[in-house]
């Protein structure tokens, strides 16, 4: 891979940054946007059956992501539910929300760390680079999702964020 994410963990704050090879406004609309959430959000062998996005301060991003891939193993036909709560929208420069898991109605499961993700996207030599800044509420919260594997899920998340903006230039 060409493009490697960079990841630094600062305390409870997990930081991610990748240069993505398009302009500012169609990384910022990639994150803005249902159509092209629904292209490219979760990790490779998943899909987005449901995805609301209200797209204003204080107004929500609902969504399921679904594992479609066989070799996924128990994974397979697994469904995890996402909510996301917008604080601030820059654009196209700054996206700030509250991210949550949640089940199919919107409630969020208290029993899992919530992250406050500041989005930054910054020109970089005609390419935009994106600064991915999640808040945790302790450093044990943030290794909990670590744990989980979510380094990876975002890897593989932006690289198919990296091939759908690849498709729409």
């Amino acid at each position: 891979m060409a493009n490697q994410m960079i990841t630094k963990v600062e305390g409870s704050v997990l930081v991610l940054e990748r240069v993505f090879n398009a302009p500012r406004e169609l990384v910022f609309k990639a994150f803005s946007e249902a159509e092209h959430l629904k292209h490219w959000w979760g990790p490779r062998g998943w899909e987005i059956p449901v995805c609301n996005v209200d797209f204003r301060p204080g107004g929500v991003w609902h969504y399921c992501m679904k594992c479609v891939d066989k070799n996924q193993g128990d994974f397979y036909g697994m469904e995890s539910w996402g909510k996301g709560v917008y604080e601030e929208i820059v654009a196209p420069e700054k996206i700030v929300y509250v991210d949550y898991f949640s089940d199919a109605e919107g409630n969020e499961n208290e029993s899992m760390p919530s992250t406050r993700v500041t989005l930054t996207f910054d020109e970089h030599e005609g390419k935009t680079k994106l600064i991915n800044r999640a808040l945790y509420a302790s450093p044990e919260a943030l290794k909990t999702v670590l744990d989980m594997g979510m380094e990876q899920g975002i890897s593989e998340t932006w690289d198919r964020l990296d091939e759908h903006l690849q498709s729409l230039q």
